[in-house]
């Protein structure tokens, strides 16, 4: 019940949370209402940056949730032209992340990290599908251990203002871990080729936990 209540807190969100409190303290001196106002506020920061723990399946046959949202789109689509894969058919899963969701982001496969690159853009709403190719984005791209080529791409939202990776290249990974955080509201692309798709459109995912695909 204490770990429900209280999870254990992401690194990204020490800062963010002294902010909020030391800003309560002082508003509860000056009003209690701006106060209760603005402990509402610390109260959703600190579960913004939430990073509760996860049991993942740890079966290299499933790709699990890189992220905890809702499935805005499935589709067939070539890859990104950024990693050079612009001829090459994926299946494109889209995970949209409210700023209510739990915002750590997770390996869906295990495996070796093979490249990151950043790109800078726009904040459109992470919901629009135009976001995966006009939105600040950072791609992850991976080999698991099925030797099946990977790619996640972290999409900043609306009012999203930084993306965290937290892997470098040629690292070797693990399913279910973390790989980063993004800053209040996005997306994550997961593409993948020969896996079959366990999951539907509009359905709500947990990251490290809901079963996205399985190996054909």
């Amino acid at each position: 019940m204490a770990d429900f209540l209280f999870p254990k807190l992401h690194k990204e969100g020490y800062r963010f949370l002294a902010i909020s409190l030391v800003i309560t303290f002082v508003l509860l001196l000056i009003s209690n209402l701006l106060g209760l106002i603005s402990l509402a506020i610390t109260v959703w920061v600190y579960y913004f940056f939430r990073d509760p723990k996860r049991f993942t399946i740890k079966d290299e046959n499933f790709l699990v949730s890189p992220a905890d949202g809702v499935i805005s789109q499935i589709i067939e689509i070539n890859g990104p032209k950024e990693l050079g894969l612009e001829s090459k058919k994926f299946t494109r899963v889209s995970i949209f992340m409210n700023v209510f969701n739990c915002h750590v982001n997770r390996l869906p496969s295990s495996g070796k990290i093979n490249k990151i690159i950043y790109k800078s853009g726009k904040f459109f709403n992470a919901s629009l599908d135009k976001s995966s190719d006009e939105n600040e984005r950072n791609y992850v791209q991976m080999t698991n251990l099925n030797k099946d080529e990977l790619v996640l791409v972290q999409i900043a939202g609306l009012v999203a203002r930084r993306i965290v990776c937290e892997v470098s290249e040629n690292s070797e990974v693990k399913q279910g871990d973390s790989f980063g955080i993004i800053r209040f509201g996005s997306r994550v692309d997961l593409y993948f080729e020969n896996y079959k798709i366990l999951v539907c459109q509009n359905q709500k995912t947990i990251s490290g936990e809901t079963l996205i695909a399985h190996k054909v």
